[in-house]
């Protein structure tokens, strides 16, 4: 097949950015997993490892259904698209995965699209200056690290007060039962979310590394699925099969900071928080946004939360959370800079 020799025979590089890429993918997976199922671990509706496999088969099947619009706004929106090449995208990967294992052995709950999004942007900062960066589409990222967390807290806590008034009159015997198997359905949604928006961010950067080593990406059995606006199938089901795999393996050391730090959740409070965070990620995906899952499940979460009063939420948590959700663009985006440096001196910038 053409795109396989292509890449035995052209330059290494690219092979390596492209398994870097879809181990990025992986992390991305393992280290939001606690996006997908804290809140339904945190109630007991689910055991860790059955919750798991229920957001690992969601993430997979958003891959048919909601477009591409993301993954464009990744791989043209960001950063000059005649700029850039294979170091410049394996820099900006390494300094995102790095920011993630960082965060993940911490057990915060940082993003992973700004952790790419930093990490991209720094890498091309080092090869070409200010210029290489697109300032209408950063800025477009930047604004939703505010907006996407207000929109889920907002959700979330109207979900809650909603909720509650429904049943107010419902006998604790029939209502715990009810929201157990409802939950379930909210964690089916919040998961089918996350897949639907971050895997299209390495969608994006895979087709920008293809068209930046002069490989037509299609050249290996192109079949458009439905939604998939001209991007070739076999990276769009590549990219939600690594997310699953990685979402499959879970990352429980932030599963614990979200579903029981943060604050006191029932099944009623999961079901509200998931479904708040799961409506904002699906519309802002249509937009074409790519925003942080944790930001919006996180502040979700906190909406729910203070519901039932402000002292109901542990604001000390939510404070190192948000300190690591400030911290992820520049210390991403500084890793990437530092990688595509060293590349550069050892003559592969």
């Amino acid at each position: 097949m053409e795109f396989v020799h292509d890449l035995l025979n052209g330059n290494p590089l690219i092979l390596i950015t492209l398994l870097v890429a879809l181990a990025f993918d992986f992390v991305n997976g393992f280290h939001d997993a606690a996006n997908s199922i804290a809140t339904v671990v945190a109630t007991r509706v689910l055991s860790p490892r059955f919750a798991v496999a229920w957001a690992a088969f969601f993430n997979f099947v958003a891959a048919f259904t909601l477009g591409v619009a993301v993954a464009k706004t990744v791989g043209r929106d960001v950063v000059d698209v005649n700029l850039i090449t294979v170091p410049v995208i394996f820099s900006g990967l390494m300094g995102a995965i790095t920011w993630n294992l960082i965060t993940w052995w911490l057990g915060l709950p940082s993003s992973s699209s700004h952790a790419l999004v930093g990490g991209y942007s720094g890498a091309a900062l080092a090869m070409a200056g200010v210029g290489a960066l697109k300032f209408a589409g950063l800025a477009k990222i930047a604004a939703f690290i505010v907006i996407a967390p207000c929109v889920g807290f907002l959700l979330g806590m109207l979900n809650h007060i909603i909720v509650t008034w429904i049943v107010r009159r419902m006998p604790p015997n029939r209502l715990f039962p009810l929201f157990r198997k409802l939950q379930l359905v909210s964690a089916a949604i919040y998961s089918f979310s996350h897949g639907s928006n971050d895997a299209q961010k390495t969608m994006g950067i895979i087709f920008a590394l293809l068209i930046a080593s002069g490989i037509n990406p299609a050249s290996w059995g192109y079949l458009d699925t439905p939604g998939g606006d001209g991007l070739p199938a076999w990276i769009i089901f590549t990219c939600h099969a690594m997310i699953a795999a990685g979402t499959l393996f879970g990352g429980f050391r932030i599963v614990k900071t979200m579903g029981t730090k943060l604050t006191k959740l029932d099944p009623m409070h999961g079901f509200s928080a998931e479904t708040g965070g799961g409506v904002t990620i699906l519309a802002v995906s249509l937009l074409g946004i790519p925003v942080s899952t944790t930001h919006t499940i996180t502040g979700a979460i906190v909406g729910v939360g203070t519901v039932g009063g402000l002292r109901s939420v542990r604001w000390i948590v939510a404070r190192r959370i948000v300190w690591a959700w400030v911290l992820t663009i520049p210390m991403s985006g500084l890793t990437g800079f530092a990688v595509y440096r060293f590349m550069a001196l050892i003559g592969q910038g």
